[in-house]
């Protein structure tokens, strides 16, 4: 059985998985990859109003994701933890082995 403290961490690891379950905000991570950028720049490259891409950066930086500082009007972000990259690369693996799964299934009609 899963202790008190075991299953809080779990918990704590699904919050985070939460604020990255969005297209938009895997979008943002990958964005970020290269260095920190403004809100006006996140939201073009997004395809997205600023405001709406202000709630996404609000759910990745609450749950540890993302990191800002302000810079005269501006609001500039960044990954706090780079190795969320990491795990994107994992799920991308995942997607190709599927990929070749299925054409094997494929080849056998």
């Amino acid at each position: 059985m899963i202790n008190k403290n075991k299953f809080l961490l779990l918990e704590k690891q699904a919050l985070i998985l939460k604020a990255i379950s969005h297209p938009v905000r895997i979008a943002i991570a990958e964005f970020l990859k290269d260095g920190e950028q403004c809100v006006c720049d996140i939201a073009e490259y997004v395809g997205s109003e600023r405001s709406n891409v202000s709630k996404h950066l609000s759910i990745m930086a609450n749950a540890g994701l993302l990191e800002y500082r302000k810079e005269g009007l501006k609001v500039i972000y960044r990954l706090k933890c780079p190795c969320v990259l990491d795990f994107l690369a994992c799920t991308t693996n995942i997607l190709k082995q599927q990929v070749r799964e299925n054409k094997k299934l494929i080849q056998a009609f």
